[in-house]
């Protein structure tokens, strides 16, 4: 049975409001990106004291240590059946 709506590769049915959702977070990041750079321009050339850095690189270490143990906590749920309905079916 064909139909004349295009269907993704799970085979739900993409529509209009797809790509209309896609185009506006295009266009929101674009925004983003051009508010971005203009502050980033207009705050000139400033320096990182030893402080900023520490703060920086902790920040950053924090962040990719949270990200990866959510990660490993959503791989170890579906590993073990948490994801799953009750009953075992799906």
């Amino acid at each position: 049975m064909q139909s004349g709506t295009p269907r993704n590769a799970t085979g739900n049915a993409t529509g209009i409001g797809t790509g209309i959702a896609i185009g506006f977070a295009a266009v929101v990041v674009a925004v983003l990106v051009i508010v971005s750079v203009g502050n980033w321009e207009r705050v000139g050339d400033t320096g990182i004291s030893v402080n900023g850095w520490i703060a920086l690189v902790l920040g950053v270490i924090a962040t990719l240590v949270v990200g990866g143990g959510l990660m490993a906590l959503i791989f170890i749920s579906n590993r073990r059946g948490y994801d799953e309905p009750p009953g075992g079916g799906r």
